[in-house]
């Protein structure tokens, strides 16, 4: 886990506050599983980690609970959030469903200046290091990530806040932590610029087809580590 020391919260931006600050290190921290999945929080540990009091880091964790990145186990505390694998896969059927239908609202409201951005993101994707050398796929958020983009420009605000609010970092988090099968990174990318094609196109019914066939194979994916017992990376696609 990273952390922060009281040196370099002060030198933060004055519009974030230390609270802010440290939630969103905590975030990444359990997003990129540099806190693994089950590992209990000590609230006097981290506020000695992050040199804070233990108002605002409850603040903290109340947000992260917020985003189902901790849940509160009786007589034990918060924990990071560990699917079960019926969860697991509960919660790629509801991306599945749902970012199918927002893939199709985009292919009819993205506007061409959209949709060039959604194209310079995947050039951007295609320059990542690890995704040239195959070992992995862009893995930033909001902006960056194509999949934000598209639940975005569907336009439906209901789906934003589902997709891109409360969901958001519990779904990257398992996007990060399970490896793609050999060549899931190259296979991706071509399935997501198949998927932009379909938008640019207007065509929403092929846009949605694709979308929800690319989510189920990162649902096969998992189901095939859990059928071999593999340990999960941290750095494949989904």
């Amino acid at each position: 886990m990273q952390v922060l020391s009281p040196s370099d919260a002060a030198g933060n931006e004055e519009s974030e506050t230390l609270s802010e600050h440290v939630f969103r290190r905590i975030q990444a921290a359990i997003v990129r599983g540099d806190i693994a999945p089950g590992s209990k929080i000590s609230e006097p540990e981290l506020a000695r980690t992050y040199g804070i009091s233990r108002g605002p880091l409850r603040e903290a964790i109340h947000r992260l609970e917020g985003q189902r990145l901790l849940v509160r186990v009786p007589h034990v505390g918060a924990r990071v959030v560990s699917l079960s694998h019926a969860e697991l896969i509960e919660l790629y059927e509801i991306r599945e469903s749902l970012e199918g239908m927002a893939c199709r609202l985009a292919a009819e409201r993205m506007g061409r200046a959209e949709i060039d951005d959604l194209r310079q993101v995947l050039e951007t994707h295609e320059r990542d290091a690890a995704f040239q050398a195959g070992v992995g796929y862009y893995q930033q958020e909001g902006d960056y990530d194509f999949h934000y983009r598209i639940i975005q420009g569907s336009g439906n605000q209901t789906l934003v806040k589902m997709l891109c609010g409360e969901l958001y970092q519990l779904v990257r988090m398992y996007r990060i932590q399970f490896s793609a099968t050999p060549n899931r990174p190259r296979q991706a990318f071509a399935e997501h610029h198949r998927i932009l094609d379909a938008i640019a196109e207007g065509d929403g019914e092929l846009a949605e087809l694709l979308m929800r066939r690319h989510i189920a194979a990162s649902k096969r994916n998992i189901e095939r580590h859990y059928q071999g017992d593999h340990t999960p990376s941290t750095r494949g696609e989904k």
